[in-house]
């Protein structure tokens, strides 16, 4: 039905981009922003499956494997197996499979780890010296925001459940094509959300009975070809399907004050301080009203609803004339607000939206492995 079909815009495009560009004129609208024609040195034409292979030979690596197309981490429709790098690499630009765990058309999925995933991030300089040699990142932030870079190899049509990060991130495409649909932290409530991943699994056919209010978000959309770099604001949420055998490296970096993070978060899924302190605090406040009768619950909730919205909420709307039909903001001046962390540079978007996720915290090895 028409009411049913979800607002699509594409993601604006620029080309031949450079440090002092890219600080003006894209990361202060914090939109996401696909970037060409940035060297990003002899990967391009030096990783090919062969070359892979023999890099990473016989070293154990941890991977997903899935005999379904869409990996589902809410429901874990998918299993950790360890496998050598070279068989890993072989099996993922397979499309049929002579050795397998599940099924001969399963798919493979890898995420690099911190040799030690409890107290190390991905580097892939540590994890793979050989590789980063031949990749070259763009320094378009300082070297003290960095926070990881993390190594991703996927099968064929592998496509990994929409979720955000509380970093800013450069998605670096170096093999095969990646379609990427992107949603505002403004289009949270819409989204279902799971902590931070969103329970709507099939964002092309949404089961609108179960969500209907999954077709008010607004999808933002783009198609990484090899060399093709995404900007992906903190809090913005990402839904990625490889469309070939890809290959790609996420460059995360730090948009707050470091204080403002938990330092013993080595995936940089969890949330600032300050806004997991103030979802506990919701959570226990919401535990009181349950004393009280459905009709005082359900009043003095919306009380706490209206009050979070006329205290928390942006005051500004964004309007369609403030959006370009390629799905970029029109330039505004930089907004400074004081939340206890320190904004590096930030729109009132993003500063206004900053604590808006779900209480969730890594309890587990791989709680949050995106």
């Amino acid at each position: 039905m028409e009411q049913n079909r979800i607002s699509s815009k594409m993601v604006q495009i620029y080309s031949n981009v450079d440090r002092n560009s890219f600080l003006a004129e894209i990361y202060v609208k914090r939109y996401p922003a696909v970037l060409k024609g940035i060297p990003i040195g002899e990967c391009l034409t030096k990783w090919t499956p062969e070359y892979l292979a023999s890099v990473g030979q016989q070293r154990k690596v941890t991977v997903h494997v899935s005999p379904f197309k869409q990996m589902d981490f809410i429901n874990k429709n998918f299993s950790y197996k360890t496998l050598a790098f070279d068989e890993f690499i072989k099996r993922s630009t397979e499309e049929k499979h002579t050795d397998f765990f599940f099924q001969d058309d399963e798919r493979y999925y890898l995420r690099s780890l911190g040799d030690d995933p409890r107290k190390d991030i991905a580097d892939i300089k540590r994890q793979f010296p050989e590789l980063a040699e031949d990749l070259k990142i763009p320094h378009f932030f300082e070297a003290e925001q960095f926070f990881s870079s993390v190594f991703r190899v996927s099968s064929f049509g592998m496509q990994l459940w929409t979720h955000y990060d509380v970093m800013d991130n450069m998605l670096i495409q170096i093999k095969g094509r990646k379609r990427v649909v992107l949603f505002s932290p403004r289009d949270a409530t819409y989204l279902y959300l799971n902590g931070d991943k969103s329970e709507v699994l099939d964002i092309d056919k949404p089961d609108l009975e179960k969500y209907p209010e999954f077709c008010k978000a607004t999808r933002y959309e783009c198609v990484l070809e090899p060399g093709d770099i995404l900007f992906i604001p903190a809090l913005w949420f990402h839904n990625v399907i490889s469309l070939d055998y890809g290959i790609a490296v996420n460059v995360f970096w730090k948009h707050l004050d470091n204080s403002c993070y938990d330092s013993k978060d080595t995936y940089g899924n969890k949330d600032p301080v300050v806004a997991t302190r103030a979802i506990q605090k919701l959570d226990n406040a919401l535990k009181l009203l349950k004393d009280l009768p459905d009709d005082y619950r359900d009043f003095y909730a919306r009380r706490m609803v209206s009050r979070i919205q006329n205290k928390a909420y942006s005051k500004e709307k964004v309007s369609e004339s403030d959006t370009s039909k390629d799905g970029s903001c029109s330039p505004g001046d930089c907004n400074k607000i004081d939340t206890g962390c320190k904004i590096v540079t930030c729109s009132e978007d993003t500063c206004n939206d900053i604590c808006g996720k779900g209480d969730t915290c890594l309890k587990s090895l791989r709680s949050e492995d995106t």
